[in-house]
């Protein structure tokens, strides 16, 4: 696989997460651990099947308990404080904030062995980010008292840049490693759900269904691509590209009649697309 296409890979993960939003609202009253449990299970379990079915089980004992420790932890971290920052904070505020994590990743990746911050990527971070802020912000401003919710998101940035990041260190690591993430995630939620939360399922089987898309998409087949595209791919372009989520995101809840589309998107997805284009373009100088 060429960098181009680990890239193009990694960035199926971004469209997959554009569909995170609204299928989390559409889980509701389910609490965050609980969804972890269910989400992550589904998404281990289909994992195990595909490494199954390819005769790939053998390479999950090849890689250290470590590197399982530490990719469980990045996707049982992450995913929790997400689920409990949309739960405690205005969504469109915490979303914002937790998408300070492709900026992130595109400045701290300078910090990587053979990876240099140009200005363009500088420059095509916060462009992006500008059109990220505009699309979040417009239904709802962000201001007001800090809540735990917005500290979470921050958490929740923090957390995913870092494991992306990391991960690109463990190059050597096969991706057939994200599904004892995912199930190992799936393991440490049960017991914490039945400890810290009161049980709450799904409305209807709209809900059962919005559960099973998350497991099987944002929370499952997306971390196997993202695997994929930090490990091989131009990890300054992704985190750059990650932009486009919000505008997915949110054309996605226009699509599904839970916002409006307005003037607001245009302006956004020009400034995602000259964020990204800028950091294209200094990748390849």
């Amino acid at each position: 696989m060429t960098r181009n296409q680990a890239t193009a890979t990694g960035f199926s993960a971004v469209v997959l997460w554009s569909l995170l939003a609204l299928f989390t609202v559409g889980t509701a009253p389910v609490p965050p651990l609980l969804l972890n449990a269910l989400c992550f299970g589904i998404g281990g379990g289909a994992g195990l099947i595909w490494l199954l079915a390819t005769g790939r089980i053998g390479q999950l004992g090849k890689v250290p308990l470590r590197v399982y420790a530490f990719g469980t932890a990045g996707l049982f971290g992450y995913h929790f404080l997400y689920f409990s920052a949309l739960r405690a904070a205005p969504p469109a505020e915490a979303g914002l904030i937790a998408y300070l994590w492709p900026l992130l990743i595109v400045l701290l990746s300078a910090l990587l062995p053979g990876e240099r911050l140009a200005r363009g990527h500088v420059a095509g971070a916060v462009l992006a980010f500008g059109g990220a802020a505009l699309i979040v912000a417009a239904g709802r401003g962000v201001g007001g008292a800090l809540q735990a919710g917005h500290i979470l998101a921050l958490l929740c940035a923090f957390t995913w840049s870092g494991y992306s990041l990391i991960s690109r260190r463990l190059g050597a690591v096969p991706t057939a490693a994200v599904v004892v993430f995912c199930l190992a995630s799936a393991t440490l939620s049960l017991p914490a759900h039945l400890l810290l939360e009161t049980t709450r399922w799904p409305a209807d089987a709209a809900g059962w269904a919005a559960i099973a898309a998350l497991g099987l998409g944002p929370v499952g087949l997306a971390f196997y691509t993202w695997d994929i595209g930090v490990k091989r791919g131009d990890i300054q372009l992704l985190g750059t590209a990650a932009y486009a989520a919000p505008l997915l995101s949110t054309l996605a809840l226009v699509l599904a009649g839970v916002a409006e589309a307005q003037a607001t998107l245009i302006i956004a997805a020009g400034l995602i697309a000259g964020g990204a284009a800028l950091a294209a373009r200094a990748a390849r100088n």
